[in-house]
């Protein structure tokens, strides 16, 4: 493995990453919500920031973005619509590669939560940045995409190696447990969120999770099999319409 990654709490509910790649030294963050907590974690880390790697645009992944640049020298990079927030340096596309030192990481095409949201995989270590796309047990809101926009991307993420680890960037296992386990029969998925429930009363994180984990206790991933009398968008658009107006 050439990649280590760093996690840290952020804001309230975020996750913050730190990469690094092993063999030259370079480093970059993933979606800086707050450039101060991202300047001690390099600090404390005595880590040199070479890149900033947005997957959209929300506020609460780019607001580091313009202080980290100017007090690094750190080159963003991120698809288009995160110029609605800050300066970048090289827009990207799915399909296109991202290179920190020896990791590759390729450009995913996960839009949906947003139009242009993308997933930085490196397929090496397997290890998949995805943003707001999907969560454990859970996936984003579609605010500017489309139903089937949004079941292409996760159906991208689920289609990668079972063992890649998914580091998602915000605590919202415990509540999607709750929707989960109100939608879903499968002992695995009622284990699953018992767990979760016992980590999180002992202050633990649930993430990162495996694409293996959420494709046995995800029901958005699971869609298909828990409505089979639906289309797998149907089902799927159905679910998160659901979650939508969960009030448990």
């Amino acid at each position: 493995m050439t990649l280590i990654v760093h996690q840290y709490p952020s804001l309230e509910d975020n996750y913050g990453f730190l990469a690094r790649d092993t063999q030259t030294g370079l480093a970059a963050c993933i979606d800086p919500a707050d450039a101060d907590e991202v300047m001690q974690q390099l600090h404390a880390l005595q880590w040199n920031l070479d890149f900033i790697l947005n997957t959209h645009w929300h506020g609460d992944h780019t607001g580091g973005n313009e202080r980290l640049r100017e007090a690094t020298g750190a080159e963003v990079i991120g698809p288009a619509e995160v110029s609605r927030k800050s300066a970048v340096d090289r827009i990207i596309r799915p399909g296109e590669q991202v290179q920190l030192g020896s990791t590759r990481f390729d450009v995913l095409d996960t839009g949906g939560h947003t139009t242009e949201h993308v997933t930085y995989f490196d397929p090496v270590s397997q290890i998949a940045f995805v943003g707001d796309t999907l969560f454990a047990m859970g996936c984003g809101r579609i605010f500017e995409g489309t139903v089937h926009q949004m079941w292409a991307s996760l159906s991208r993420i689920a289609a990668l190696p079972p063992s890649t680890t998914i580091y998602c960037a915000h605590e919202y296992t415990e509540a999607n447990g709750r929707f989960a386990v109100a939608h879903d029969a499968s002992p695995a998925v009622h284990e699953r969120y018992a767990k979760v429930v016992e980590m999180r009363r002992a202050g633990q994180w649930t993430v990162p999770t495996t694409v293996a984990q959420e494709l046995a206790t995800n029901p958005f991933l699971r869609a298909p099999s828990l409505m089979p009398h639906l289309e797998p968008v149907a089902a799927f658009g159905a679910l998160r319409a659901a979650k939508d107006n969960f009030r448990g």
